[in-house]
């Protein structure tokens, strides 16, 4: 790989990283602010903007940078050129039609929810609120696909972070003024807090034209370099797009997907149960504020599988099973060795860790401790549908995730009538167990793949996980003499001296029974020479 790949590749993680980053702690103000019922409201408008805009850009930027990627590497500039002005074109077209859609369907959208009729105009007009960043995302975004495919990640990583930026600024000042200085309603400030995405939006166009402005010389000159001796259909490309974009639409979509089965059910099953005037509170702490905490363990580990999945494409390809079976061992099992003690803490300190970031909540805390194992299960699916696409078998991710959302809907009503809040969170879990199940499976029967030593050493984490999260609960007992979660700053010291704690009992028994020697190899002893042990 050369150093410009790789230095484009670092920007391009480290942008998305600082995103997601600024995009969990606006929250903590946010919750602050709004209050459980104010989340509810937010992904109201957020969860079905997250479908639409995932099918109105239809994996266009990704196929954009790729085929200029491509046609750039031929020397034949023009193709790219063409590509790209025409996919402008038509995100324009699909981003302002899918705007069109959810803004004149809000109403028909919003009846279906199972809302109190006095709730349905108010979530009618927050989901119209976010529907104008429809028009501008999909065309953004095919901007940042053009850079990307001419090997310039920089616009696309500071485009994201400023967007971010924009976004939270906008979003917490409006929701502050509306609220606080204008004693404004809470409906109006949602409202304002969903518009935040288009004002994001705009934000972003600026880096992106201020970078096209600066890159316009270099750009021209590669025209002038063209070959010219290739003639290429364009219907014929976006052919090729849209059979091969159809796979990364679902997998993009999965978790809103499962969350608008939420929107969907849960007001109703707890109607049917007496909770309706506690439901719309309870959904806000489910899909908004626990869901934020639940998806750090996958991110973190993601992030690391991620990077093996080449080389196990590669060796796939190059039809060496050995090698194969060797580095897809290793990306399951780094995954699972971050995962599974990450969310063990989770759990037993979802108390402080849920007060820290937000404030004291019962319900709150007992969703948490429920949902993070979870987390598990959104991780393993990633990489498994990552690994569907490197093997070339990505249409079965859509299969397994319908079968998986198929599960979640029909078990979602019994499982709240049975466990309230809860009930979700296990129905959730049954919903991608299954979508897992089938990708694994998947796995073994186009390549032979067998999970043996995978799942040994699962069970020598998990024996670890449950020692370290014993130790944990321990020291969270003792703390709990002398402090108390109730408070933020007592709930962050309480997590912190916790998680370290935990963190050493973990590498320790991991050092001691060689497990992270067998999966980190060398990079393990030159960390403890680096450290002195």
């Amino acid at each position: 790989m050369s150093s410009k790949f790789l230095k484009g590749a670092f920007i391009l993680t480290l942008g998305a990283i600082i995103s997601k980053v600024l995009g969990l702690f606006y929250v903590i103000p946010f919750e602050h602010m709004v209050g459980n019922k104010g989340a509810t409201l937010y992904q109201y408008g957020y969860v079905p903007y997250t479908i639409f805009i995932s099918f109105a850009t239809a994996g266009m930027p990704l196929a954009v940078s790729k085929f200029i990627s491509k046609y750039n590497a031929l020397e034949e500039y023009a193709v790219g050129e063409k590509l790209f002005k025409s996919s402008l074109k038509l995100m324009m077209i699909t981003g302002f039609l899918a705007f069109v859609v959810l803004f004149t369907m809000a109403p028909v959208f919003t009846t279906m929810l199972g809302v109190n009729k006095n709730s349905v105009s108010d979530i009618t007009s927050v989901i119209r609120a976010i529907s104008f960043a429809l028009i501008l995302v999909p065309f953004m975004s095919i901007i940042r696909g053009y850079f990307q495919g001419h090997e310039a990640m920089e616009p696309t990583a500071i485009s994201q972070v400023v967007e971010q930026i924009v976004r939270i600024v906008f979003l917490l000042a409006g929701v502050y003024i509306v609220l606080h200085v204008l004693d404004g309603e809470l409906v109006r400030a949602i409202q304002i807090a969903t518009f935040a995405a288009t004002v994001g939006a705009l934000g972003g166009l600026v880096v992106l034209f201020w970078y096209w402005k600066k890159q316009k010389p270099y750009l021209d000159s590669l025209k002038e370099r063209d070959r010219g001796t290739m003639s290429i259909s364009l219907i014929q490309i976006y052919k090729e797009i849209f059979l091969s974009s159809i796979p990364f639409i679902f997998v993009g979509i999965a978790m809103p997907l499962f969350q608008f089965a939420d929107l969907m059910t849960f007001n109703r099953a707890m109607s049917s149960i007496g909770l309706l005037h506690v439901a719309e509170e309870a959904l806000g702490v489910l899909n908004v504020y626990a869901q934020k905490l639940v998806v750090i363990p996958m991110t973190l580990a993601t992030g690391f599988s991620m990077a093996l999945l080449p080389t196990v494409t590669k060796a796939f390809v190059s039809e060496d099973q050995t090698e194969f079976t060797r580095q897809l061992d290793q990306a399951f099992q780094i995954l699972l060795f971050i995962t599974i003690p990450a969310v063990v803490g989770m759990s037993v300190l979802a108390d402080p860790i849920y007060s820290a970031f937000y404030s004291h909540d019962l319900l709150g805390i007992s969703v948490l401790k429920a949902y993070a194992p979870v987390s598990v299960l959104f991780a393993l699916f990633s990489i498994s549908a990552a690994v569907l696409q490197g093997i070339n078998q990505q249409k079965y991710t859509v299969l397994s995730l319908l079968v998986g959302f198929l599960v979640k809907l029909s078990l979602n009503i019994p499982m709240i009538k049975l466990f309230e809040t809860e009930g979700s969170v296990y129905a959730t879990a049954l919903g991608y167990l299954a979508a897992v199940l089938l990708n694994l499976y998947v796995i073994y029967y186009f390549t032979g793949y067998r999970y043996s030593l995978t799942i040994r050493r699962t069970v020598l984490m998990a024996t670890f996980s449950a020692i370290m999260g014993l130790a944990v609960w321990g020291l969270h007992s003792l703390l709990s003499l002398w402090l108390t979660s109730e408070g933020r700053f007592q709930a962050i010291l309480i997590s912190a001296v916790c998680a370290i704690f935990g963190a050493l009992i973990y590498a320790a028994l991991s050092l001691k029974s060689k497990l992270a020697h067998r999966l980190f190899g060398t990079r393990i002893d030159r960390l403890k020479k680096k450290l002195g042990l």
